[in-house]
């Protein structure tokens, strides 16, 4: 039974890290860009959700939304000055920009709030579901459903949105949705709004479940989403449902069963192991490069 609980518990955790995902491999998708301030992105909707919720004593559904939306501005500010002007360089370029403005965001946010952990507010007062002897929070439950309605609602706009079109055709070839009159710039846009607002929402449901958040919250996260991303083959984005599960389900079962110190470790060698074998990822397609 304990290997059940354990179970449901890396489920609940791996749907945030599927979230975290599909905002790195949409973006990487039509720019190529790993974005590495994504989970600054998340930090900044948790603490979007914990003044929501302590200074303006909203409930729960108004938090979320006010952390999506901010994580969404972030989102499209970031990527209107740090990315837009050099999305014509050479990757590496874009690559260190985005490890700068995570170390900017994360700075500028301990500057701004202090480096103390604040306790985020229980707004889920619920107790357990016992189901014979599996208990299951609420809190654990309420993070997998509202993951899972995110991934639907993202699975309707990208295949049933004329926005979702003009992403999957900028995807394929940039230069020629533009020639189709696709507005490119604003169909980036619109990908880095969708995924850090999924990133915001992460940041609020993680936030609940595990009641105290600092500036750098987004660190681990993020690089832990990136795993899952590239494990399910970034720029898929069945490949990033599946990697952040996996990522979700491996981490707890190690912490339970071999080493809450060895968990992380355990993570990133599937980062190397996976990099060795099957660099395209689980459900990720061979890339052809133009020359």
């Amino acid at each position: 039974m304990e290997f059940i609980q354990q179970l449901i518990n890396g489920l609940a955790l791996g749907s945030v890290y599927a979230l975290l995902a599909l905002g790195y491999t949409m973006v990487y998708g039509i720019i190529q860009l790993i974005n590495f301030a994504h989970g600054e992105i998340y930090m900044i909707g948790a603490f979007a959700g914990f003044y929501s919720a302590t200074t303006l004593k909203l409930p729960l559904i108004p938090t979320l939304l006010i952390a999506m939306a901010a994580s969404a501005l972030a989102g499209i500010i970031i990527e209107k000055i740090a990315y837009k002007p050099l999305r014509n360089s050479p990757r590496i370029t874009l690559l260190i920009t985005a490890i700068g403005v995570s170390l900017l965001l994360q700075n500028t946010m301990r500057i701004l709030v202090g480096s103390d952990p604040k306790p985020f507010p229980d707004l889920i007062n619920a107790g357990t579901l016992n189901i014979g002897a599996v208990q299951i929070q609420w809190k654990t439950i309420l993070m997998f459903l509202v993951s899972a309605l995110l991934v639907l609602v993202l699975q309707f706009i990208v295949y049933k949105t004329k926005l979702g079109k003009a992403m999957r055709a900028a995807s394929q070839d940039i230069e020629a949705a533009s020639l189709m009159g696709i507005n490119v710039n604003n169909t980036i846009s619109f990908t880095f709004a969708l995924g850090s607002a999924l990133a915001g929402i992460a940041g609020v449901l993680v936030a609940i479940s595990y009641p105290s958040i600092t500036p750098y919250i987004g660190v681990m996260p993020g690089l832990k989403s990136f795993v899952a991303a590239v494990l399910g083959g970034i720029g898929s984005i069945p490949g990033a449902l599946v990697g952040g599960l996996l990522i979700g389900i491996l981490e707890t079962l190690s912490k339970a069963y071999i080493s809450t110190s060895f968990s992380d470790a355990i993570v990133f060698g599937i980062l190397i192991l996976i990099l060795l074998i099957k660099p395209s990822g689980l459900l990720g397609k061979k890339a052809n490069v133009k020359v």
